[in-house]
């Protein structure tokens, strides 16, 4: 049985006496197994307490209770037992001799820093002109002080505008796809192949950033929007993932189309390349042949896949929700399209900033090379069109698609600073500039964007 009885209780008051010398004893054997070993009993003797002070005075406590400053050696230690004392330093190790090797080798190999580099003590803190695009050897681990204070506050607003697929309302949708004439074969073919790219397609873009891209980009605030496209490429696959699921329909026929359609084949085999190239663990820039590489897939990736690839499945599945028809999907690539042009906003001012940085990788040959591969990409993005709506529906055919598509790539040239390559191309869908703001670019969203801030980022002023 417990006894919840006060142990002081019968005690007899004690009052303070001096610690016992710190000598060491002889060892004495034990009579009780109750016994407390000389080395811990504190002595007490009896005598008036003082108010305010309990049973022992504070400082007669803090001798006997372990705490004074003279500890009596423990005798029961034998002397050659003993832990040498360690000595302190004020410096980090020094590397062992793989992770030197490992820095050695980094110092050789051209390009800038990695952000795995060893700690060095003492080095100098980071500066706002040490920070570049590329080729930098400043911390990558440091955020601030930044000096692209765009790229921060991109990254600021993409995760003000947060959203998740399920806040969308599928309802409608599902009805619809049941409905044996709520849509016809036309319009229920554009929604599966675009489905189909897009699943894809954004899985292809997400790859490029972590496996190819973020490695080479040395600077911290473009990183962190790096980390944070890479998370919006994969809300937008969950994204088709969840139409998908919503509608009913086959799964392995949707995310497996860019192998079995060729019109989707033929983009995903144009952008895959350009990853491998750079995700190639010999490649690295610092050199003008490397860095013009670099500069050309991310062109390809920011400019071509997602300013020119994806926007006639964007014009073709916005205009059914104009219709009132698949209007949760059309949503869906709504809040879609928003991230996107932001991507392709954000990588638009990385390539201008690398050429401002390294104006002799802008030759005229390099701007002839670019401009072909944009042409080539019209191209495809028209076939693709065509494929896609090969009768039309209403309000669209691939002959409007392709003066759409003039018109797209006669931005994407001007905003890198290219000729525009197709005069007098003109907008056949002007309903879209309400929708992505092409005439001024900067941000398709920017007069709309708080309507999808979430509620952290608003402002009730």
């Amino acid at each position: 049985m417990l006894n919840w009885d006060d142990p002081l209780s019968t005690s007899k008051p004690t009052a303070p006496q001096p610690a016992q010398s710190a000598q060491p004893r002889e060892a004495q054997p034990a009579t009780s197994t109750s016994a407390v070993p000389p080395r811990v009993r504190a002595q007490h003797t009896t005598g008036q307490v003082r108010p305010g002070q309990g049973l022992v005075a504070n400082h007669a406590l803090m001798t006997t209770a372990g705490a004074a400053p003279v500890v009596a050696a423990d005798p029961f230690l034998a002397e050659n037992t003993r832990e040498p004392e360690l000595e302190i330093q004020d410096t980090l190790p020094l590397a062992n001799r793989a992770a030197t090797e490992t820095d050695e080798a980094l110092a050789r190999t051209p390009g800038g820093a990695t952000g795995l580099e060893s700690l060095e003590m003492g080095a100098g803190r980071v500066r706002v002109d040490d920070k570049r695009i590329i080729n930098c050897h400043a911390d990558l681990n440091q955020l601030v002080p930044f000096k692209y204070d765009w790229a921060w506050q991109k990254y600021l607003d993409a995760c003000a505008n947060h959203w998740m697929p399920q806040e969308i309302n599928m309802n409608a949708d599902i009805a619809l796809w049941k409905d044996p004439n709520g849509l016809t074969e036309d319009e229920r073919t554009i929604i599966k192949r675009n489905l189909g790219f897009f699943s894809t397609a954004d899985s292809l873009v997400a790859n490029n950033l972590v496996l190819a891209v973020y490695r080479h980009i040395t600077n911290p605030e473009c990183r962190q929007y790096l980390l944070r496209q890479a998370f919006e490429e994969a809300l937008h696959t969950h994204a088709y993932q969840y139409v998908v699921e919503s509608l009913g329909l086959d799964e392995g026929e949707i995310f497996n189309m860019y192998r079995e359609l060729p019109a989707v084949a033929r983009k995903a085999e144009w952008a895959l390349p350009f990853t491998r190239h750079l995700a190639d663990p010999h490649f690295h820039t610092g050199t003008p042949e490397s860095d013009q590489r670099l500069l050309r897939e991310l062109v390809a990736f920011y400019v071509v896949f997602e300013g020119i690839f994806f926007y006639v499945g964007f014009v073709q599945i916005l205009s059914m929700g104009r219709r009132n028809k698949m209007t949760g999907t059309a949503e869906q690539f709504q809040y879609i399209l928003r991230d996107e042009s932001m991507h392709m906003n954000f990588g638009i001012d990385v390539i201008n900033q690398i050429k401002i940085e390294n104006p002799h990788l802008w030759t005229p040959d390099f701007k002839q090379d670019l401009v072909h591969m944009i042409r080539e990409a019209v191209e495809l993005e028209a076939q693709y069109a065509h494929d896609t709506m090969p009768r039309g529906v209403l309000g669209l055919n691939a002959s409007m698609f392709k003066e759409y598509l003039h018109f797209i790539a006669n931005r994407r040239c001007a905003q890198i600073g290219l000729p525009e390559q197709y005069a007098g191309a003109t907008n056949p869908f002007p309903w879209m500039s309400e929708v992505l703001d092409l005439k001024k670019e900067k941000n398709f969203f920017e007069t709309r964007v708080t309507e999808y801030q979430t509620g952290g980022a608003l402002n009730w002023d």
